[in-house]
């Protein structure tokens, strides 16, 4: 349609713990390694593991804003301050502005968005409608299979921007849209299968490979 729903009040929390992951993916952070003090991924700091530029401005300005920090902040109170939810007033530089905006702008630039102007009631809106859906069909398409026909019943096993993806897409809100599409029977397959991946304790899984820690911190931080 071209802008998200008023309604989905998810979407800004998890587009900023797509931004953590991404990082973290990217090798530019990670959590805290675990001790007898901190075992609890929640209570695990974000840490900065390198400095150097993605080339991605808003995974760069997260970037800066993790380096400035003296005291290290959880991945719960990251996703806070970067959708600018805190009650602290000296950290709402921290804030991260017009994150749909510029996502829009950059999908733009890679002609998979085109930009419109709509009517809404009393005022006008610029929007972004899909203008390439192979993009857009391809990720849905990868979710799909994913649950589907190469579903592995092991989360350790998936790529983990599939699991990325995942966890993201229910952070969100959107994740039944992905499999809208589906006949009756396959979608409640689908449906099943995610809710049961879902339902894993992040703390255990977490333990069994580090390189998926952050995408069970972000999914621990949307489950409390």
């Amino acid at each position: 349609q071209g802008y998200t729903s008023f309604w989905n009040d998810c979407i800004s929390s998890g587009l900023r713990g797509g931004i953590l992951i991404e990082l973290a993916l990217r090798g530019r952070i990670r959590l805290e390694p675990l001790s007898i003090r901190k075992k609890r991924l929640l209570e695990r700091k974000v840490l900065l593991k390198s400095d150097a530029p993605t080339g991605d401005v808003l995974l760069d300005e997260t970037l800066r804003h993790i380096k400035a920090t003296e005291a290290a902040e959880t991945v719960q109170t990251w996703i806070e301050l970067l959708t600018g939810e805190t009650w602290n007033p000296f950290k709402l530089q921290y804030q991260l502005r017009n994150v749909r905006e510029r996502i829009a702008k950059a999908l733009v630039e890679k002609g998979i968005l085109t930009t419109e102007k709509q009517n809404f009631l009393l005022f006008d809106m610029t929007t972004h409608p899909v203008s390439n859906a192979t993009e857009k069909q391809r990720l849905v398409k990868k979710l799909q299979e994913s649950m589907l026909e190469r579903w592995v019943n092991d989360p350790h096993r998936m790529d983990r921007r599939t699991l990325a993806l995942l966890v993201l897409a229910h952070s969100s809100d959107v994740l039944e849209n992905v499999f809208a599409s589906l006949a009756d029977d396959k979608y409640d397959v689908a449906m099943n299968r995610t809710k049961d991946l879902l339902d894993m304790d992040p703390e255990v899984e977490a333990a069994k490979a580090r390189g998926t820690e952050m995408i069970w911190a972000v999914l621990a931080a949307f489950n409390k």
